[in-house]
């Protein structure tokens, strides 16, 4: 899904996930941190990307995959935030939740891999 940046799609876009995730089967706390990934990763590109921004989540062989691209080739890179700062967490919540993560080899995406509890019918 490709959207103009604007901080209000935040929300929307944790929604369609969350929705998609449930349609998948997918609930708990792997839900619960795929959609806070999907939230951070959303409103990086928002704040510090240029032009669109593209959100892909795919669920297969047990893993789901969170993608997020935006026109800026400037890498997204993990920092330390002092104890004061109010933003800067967002990719280090985004490294300790999933299983692994990275930024395409251009810098104009970030992604994530969460694995996932098998299907429930």
């Amino acid at each position: 899904m490709a959207f103009t940046p604007d901080k209000a799609r935040v929300g929307g876009m944790r929604r369609i996930t969350a929705a998609h995730l449930q349609l998948w089967k997918v609930s708990g706390p792997s839900a619960e941190n795929i959609v806070l990934a999907v939230s951070e990763l959303v409103a990086n590109a928002i704040e510090h990307g240029c032009g669109d921004v593209e959100l892909t989540v795919l669920y297969a062989c047990g893993e789901v995959r969170v993608e997020v691209t935006d026109g800026n080739s400037a890498p997204a890179t993990l920092t330390a935030a002092d104890d004061e700062d109010v933003s800067g967490r967002g990719l280090f919540l985004v490294a300790v939740l999933s299983r692994d993560w990275g930024v395409s080899g251009d810098g104009r995406s970030t992604w994530c891999v969460f694995r996932v509890p098998a299907r429930r019918s």
